[in-house]
């Protein structure tokens, strides 16, 4: 079973920057980024496939966040620039055994423990 480690979260001020990382053990995997605020449905953020030539993001991410990974260190990133207040949540990762880059929460099979990222104005 496939374990997610995920670190890099924090608090920063609006306009500011974060890296998430997510460690993965195990083999290559499909990864997706996550983020859940209080109240809210869990929401795609951005996702990478196996080899990393393709990516996904969610609209409200675009232009600002980027994921990226190494496989040799079997380490996913997600590189959040020009953070807004509204992207404050826990975010996730998550693996899955599929090829691409896949929005839907429901092709993943294993998610890591999540991560607080708080954006203050």
């Amino acid at each position: 079973q496939v374990q997610l480690v995920e670190s890099g979260g924090g608090l920063v001020q609006a306009g500011g920057s974060l890296r998430l990382s997510c460690a993965a053990s195990g083999r290559t995997f499909s990864m997706g980024w996550f983020r859940q605020a209080p109240g809210k449905e869990r929401e795609f953020v951005a996702a990478i496939s196996r080899s990393g030539g393709s990516t996904a993001y969610a609209t409200s991410v675009q232009g600002r966040f980027t994921t990226s990974r190494d496989n040799a260190k079997n380490t996913v990133y997600l590189q959040m620039n020009s953070l807004k207040p509204e992207d404050s949540a826990v975010y996730y990762c998550a693996a899955g055994a599929m090829w691409g880059a896949v929005s839907s929460e429901n092709q993943y099979d294993a998610w890591g423990q999540g991560t607080q990222v708080t954006v203050s104005s």
